[in-house]
């Protein structure tokens, strides 16, 4: 296994942006599971990846394993806790980047639409205006380019609730589902692109230690 220059064992496929005593920034690859899953195949992920080099590191959120970009880590069950209860109250920010199938019409908006487990077809997520839990997205159009089936939208997506696939959903609830997308998508556009193309690009928090307002910000791959 490669090593830093510390001689510490890099995690494969796993970028590390930052580390200190509390926390670990890492910067996912799609493809790649957050958390381990069901099943002996479905060991390998970020997390597991980590703890080769930082033995004390605990999952605080999760990205999609289809998507990309930067996951918080905290460093043992105290820092866990901490940053746990700051995603709880809404104190962490984060902002990814999608490319859409069309043009999205206004420059900027929020969707605020319930979402809910689909009972007839796991994993999907589907809107639910009576069971759903509240999600709410706001959005803001950074480019335009291309027409008819190659028309294509450049959006930046600020999640001010968690849900599962809420981005994914709320953007095929526009009518503009994620290029790459294989549940939300039309079947020809994951055929048409290689991944889905969904970014985590930034992350703000206060540090759950120091109390310092801390950012970090990772390139878009698409």
């Amino acid at each position: 296994m490669e090593l830093n220059a510390a001689g510490l064992a890099v995690p494969p496929g796993v970028v590390i942006v930052h580390t200190d005593d509390a926390l670990i920034v890492a910067d996912k690859p799609s493809g790649l599971l957050s958390m381990p899953a069901r099943g002996e195949d479905r060991q390998d992920c970020l997390v597991a990846r980590v703890q080769v080099q930082f033995a004390d590191a605990l999952p605080v959120h999760r990205l999609d394993m289809a998507t990309s970009g930067l996951i918080l880590l905290a460093r043992g069950a105290e820092m866990q806790r901490r940053l746990n209860l700051a995603f709880e109250q809404r104190i962490v920010g984060k902002r990814y980047e999608a490319l859409v199938h069309g043009h999205i019409g206004a420059d900027a908006g929020e969707i605020d639409l319930p979402l809910a487990a689909d009972p007839e077809r796991n994993p999907y997520q589907i809107v639910d205006r009576q069971h759903g839990r509240r999600a709410l997205t706001r959005y803001r159009v950074v480019e335009r380019h291309g027409a008819g089936a190659d028309a294509v939208t450049r959006v930046e997506l600020k999640p001010v609730t968690g849900r599962t696939h809420q981005l994914r959903v709320h953007l095929q609830s526009l009518g503009h589902p994620i290029l790459g997308d294989p549940l939300y998508a039309p079947p020809d556009s994951a055929a048409r692109y290689r991944r889905l193309h969904l970014h985590a690009a930034a992350i703000t928090l206060i540090h759950p230690q120091r109390r310092v307002p801390l950012g970090f910000e990772s390139a878009v791959p698409f």
